[in-house]
């Protein structure tokens, strides 16, 4: 399962649930839309944190990390770059 599609299941069981992963669009703005609130962008940073193994630091709560799944996915990749050398 590529991150895409993982990042785009926990979004629709937590904050989604009418969508299916066709109709949630790879950068529909998960912020401005209201689909997730400040309480939501903490709980999809604590997802991030434990289901990719990586630490989001302070420098990394810039909320254009989590805007989309493509930022998501942009953020976990380029995390996993810096983790790995």
């Amino acid at each position: 399962m590529s991150n895409t599609a993982t990042i785009k299941q926990f979004l629709i069981e937590e904050f989604l649930p009418d969508l299916t992963q066709d109709e949630l669009a790879d950068d529909q703005d998960l912020l401005s839309s209201g689909a997730i609130d400040s309480l939501g962008l903490l709980k999809l940073i604590a997802w991030v944190e434990d289901r990719f193994g990586l630490a989001v630091d302070d420098t990394d709560l810039d909320p254009n990390n989590f805007r989309s799944v493509t930022a998501i996915d942009t953020f976990v990749a380029g995390a996993r770059q810096e983790v790995n050398g």
